[in-house]
């Protein structure tokens, strides 16, 4: 997924839809789940004293706020971050401005939300 195009052709739903991404998606859930639901029925993880879950779990205003900013650059970009670092390589600018982007985005939400540096 490291290509912008099949990203933004996967929303282009009217248009030159590429169904790639689902299949991405489809291929992540299918060892996903099962594997969560394996590792979760343990009392803890082999090389820890416990798990770490995430407490929260109120769909809140930052949630929401956080989805719509990920979700539209990444339908703008086309990039999603791991593909974007691993796309670096290619030299091409794109991943790079995407990822400048993406780091002094983290910053702000760190220092403006979270009220540290």
């Amino acid at each position: 997924m490291v290509n912008p195009q099949r990203v933004t052709d996967f929303f282009d739903v009217l248009g030159t839809w590429d169904p790639t991404l689902a299949f991405v998606m489809g291929g992540a859930l299918i060892i996903a789940v099962p594997g969560f639901t394996l590792v979760l029925r343990r009392s803890a993880p082999i090389c820890a004293t416990a798990f770490h879950l995430p407490v929260l779990n109120q769909i809140d205003r930052r949630l929401i706020l956080g989805s719509l900013i990920f979700g539209l650059g990444w339908g703008i970009g086309g990039f999603c971050p791991g593909p974007a670092i691993a796309a670096l390589a290619s030299g091409m600018i794109e991943p790079l401005a995407f990822t400048l982007s993406m780091m002094v985005g983290l910053y702000l939400a760190r220092r403006l939300v979270l009220g540290r540096a």
